[in-house]
């Protein structure tokens, strides 16, 4: 099973980071990513809440929902699985899937996520998140153009 390999590829590479961001002293962030030219800073940030801490008062909602969520793309990914095809599909909800573990392994048990890059480019600057979320995202914006091409198709 590849995709479940990809899950766990992607979640584990994605907690390692954390875990080496979390072994270092607060006070050796920010820095810049080595080999980055400036472009990437690295920080040690602790959310307890949604993207920009959004709901951090609620700790039951912020690991319930995300967990809701991540349950309802496994099972999407466990009956795609069951199919023939669909190798973008399945990729792409893997990869979504990978840094939602990722993050849910966080608010479970750390009670936070740590966040730990910026790219150092207009509005991106204000933003600190970690892979997991690029997974996420990246999942989720393969989803849109998988879903964009099969509509165009059909037309």
């Amino acid at each position: 099973m590849i995709y479940i390999g990809i899950i766990g590829v992607l979640a584990a590479l994605d907690l390692w980071i954390k875990k080496a961001i979390e072994e270092q002293n607060d006070s050796d962030f920010p820095k810049e990513l080595n080999e980055s030219g400036g472009k990437i800073l690295l920080y040690k940030n602790h959310n307890p809440g949604f993207s920009f801490g959004y709901f951090k008062d609620h700790p039951d909602l912020v690991s319930m929902i995300p967990l809701a969520v991540a349950s309802f793309i496994g099972g999407m990914l466990a009956c795609l699985l069951r199919t023939r095809g669909k190798t973008a599909e399945k990729l792409a909800l893997s990869i979504a899937l990978g840094g939602a573990v990722s993050n849910l392994y966080d608010r479970l048990v750390r009670h936070y996520v740590v966040d730990y890059f910026s790219i150092q480019y207009g509005k991106l600057k204000k933003v600190v998140f970690n892979l997991g979320d690029f997974f996420i995202f990246l999942g989720a914006g393969l989803i849109i153009i998988i879903e964009m091409v099969r509509a165009f198709k059909e037309r």
